[in-house]
């Protein structure tokens, strides 16, 4: 069994919270730079539709579908993975047990 077959309903839920965080980060962005939607096709050379699609979060936003968008905005995409909080009960494998080993532990 790969890494990835997890219970996929838990995946496709933390899919669509990368989405949603996505394209709420991009409607940001794109309300700071005073942009509209149609500023954003027209800087990628796609159709309106296409740009919809990717803001509504329904559609699957590969990583060349994001480094488009940014190159766009001349913007940058940050991802992180941050470890989630762990129960008290867990026995001390939270994030204080990530943070020793040098990597971040973002909350």
């Amino acid at each position: 069994m790969g890494i990835f077959a997890r219970d996929e309903s838990r995946t496709e839920l933390a899919a669509a919270r990368v989405a949603r965080q996505a394209t709420a980060s991009l409607a940001g962005v794109l309300t700071g730079l005073g942009k509209s939607r149609s500023d954003l096709a027209k800087a990628m050379g796609v159709s309106p539709g296409r740009v919809s699609q990717i803001m509504s979060g329904d559609a699957n936003l590969t990583v060349r579908t994001l480094a488009a968008v940014a190159e766009a905005l001349d913007a940058d995409v940050q991802i992180t993975f941050c470890p989630r909080p762990q129960a008290a009960t867990s026995g001390g494998t939270g994030a204080s047990a990530v943070r020793s080993t040098g990597f971040p532990a973002h909350r």
